[in-house]
């Protein structure tokens, strides 16, 4: 994501907070169960944890509203060939990422390739990919009007189509819903998540059409901010936008349940209205009473994301293929954080002190004036 020239340092705080985050939730320390709070709701139900991902989608529409002001200086073909680059590059990433770390000691101990026909083909940073994609065709080709017309129309379709294709019986159930019938039908099971213990994938193909909306959400809200500024008016209507998107969702929960698992479209509505009240609290601590010198630990996430991100994702892999036999998560929980302090306790001082780990890249590369860009 571009840094603006005009700087709002309250949107890069929380884009900060949301890597931060994100990295401590993926990275729970070995020999306990995490507190529940940072652990995803099983299926339908919603814990702090589940904001965090939307937040990210939310946090790149909030930078397209910056960029977006240079493609009107641009031809259409060099703002086309922009996107579909960066589109490309983050989905790559993404693929890598579930192949990494490419190879594999067989059972006679020779290295060998590992195979494309096990690689998972769609995943988080695939889903920003797409969802940056689309989302920034809408706003490039399309009023502002037509945008929320389609956003709605992506809301409601993908309610529909969940109720018409999926299983009459459960159509909401995670063995029983549409979008697992089109990802089995589409990728194959061997290219899907089995972190549940079956092939299903919380990142499928049909639940792409309802994340978009978390992007164009955050779209808005940056051109709003862009143009109110940062003063009372701007967050008294975040605040206000925020509350009414929460209520609809609570609303819409009775009939439509809020699952990040199926993205389902109350579930859009519940985080985007989240992340419209945290932005509205932080424009108001930041920006208007000037209480920010707190704000350099996110910030150093905030300026690298993507790679702070991979970092996370690849470093403990490449710990245990460098020394195959340490098991290091394992290791270092059972030597030192469980016996330190036994529990989700632990587990969660292992998480931390990894983000700090990571964060420490982050700084490191932030001092040397070095950021990386997709």
């Amino acid at each position: 994501m571009n840094q603006p020239a005009q700087r709002f340092l309250s949107l890069d705080v929380f884009r900060g907070m949301t890597v931060c985050f994100m990295i401590i939730v993926n990275t729970a320390g070995y020999g306990a169960v995490p507190y529940a709070i940072l652990e995803h709701a099983r299926w339908h139900g919603f814990t702090p944890t589940d904001l965090v991902f939307p937040s990210f989608l939310f946090a790149v529409g909030n930078a397209m509203s910056f960029t977006s002001k240079k493609y009107e200086l641009m031809k259409t073909s060099d703002v086309l060939l922009k996107i579909f680059k960066r589109t490309a590059i983050i989905f790559l990433l993404g693929f890598l990422l579930y192949w990494f770390p490419f190879f594999y000691r067989d059972e006679t101990g020779h290295i060998a390739l590992a195979p494309f026909s096990d690689t998972r083909i769609l995943g988080v940073l695939q889903r920003i990919a797409l969802c940056y994609c689309i989302a920034s065709l809408m706003v490039y080709f399309l009023s502002t009007r037509t945008v929320i017309v389609l956003s709605a129309v992506f809301l409601l379709g993908y309610w529909a189509l969940l109720l018409i294709f999926g299983d009459p019986a459960d159509p909401l159930s995670m063995l029983g819903n549409a979008g697992l019938y089109l990802d089995k039908a589409i990728l194959g099971e061997s290219h899907m998540y089995h972190g549940e213990g079956v092939a299903f994938d919380p990142e499928g193909i049909l639940s792409t059409l309802p994340s978009i909306v978390n992007v164009v959400i955050g779209y808005l809200t940056g051109m709003f901010i862009q143009k109110k500024g940062k003063g009372y008016e701007t967050i008294a209507k975040l605040f206000f936008w925020g509350c009414i998107l929460v209520l609809v969702a609570l609303c819409w929960n009775t009939v439509f349940p809020i699952n990040k698992k199926l993205w389902s479209s109350s579930f859009v509505f519940m985080t985007c209205g989240l992340d419209l009240l945290l932005i509205g609290a932080l424009i108001y601590i930041i920006e208007v009473l000037s209480v920010d010198k707190w704000t350099r630990f996110f910030t150093v996430f905030g300026k690298n994301p993507l790679f702070i991100y991979l970092v996370s994702e690849v470093l403990l892999t490449i710990i245990d293929t460098l020394f195959p036999g340490l098991h290091f998560n394992r290791w270092i929980n059972e030597n030192f954080y469980q016996v330190v302090a036994p529990g989700p306790f632990g587990s969660f001082l292992f998480a931390l002190s990894f983000m700090l780990v990571c964060w420490l890249v982050g700084y490191i590369l932030d001092r040397r004036k070095i950021y990386v860009r997709v």
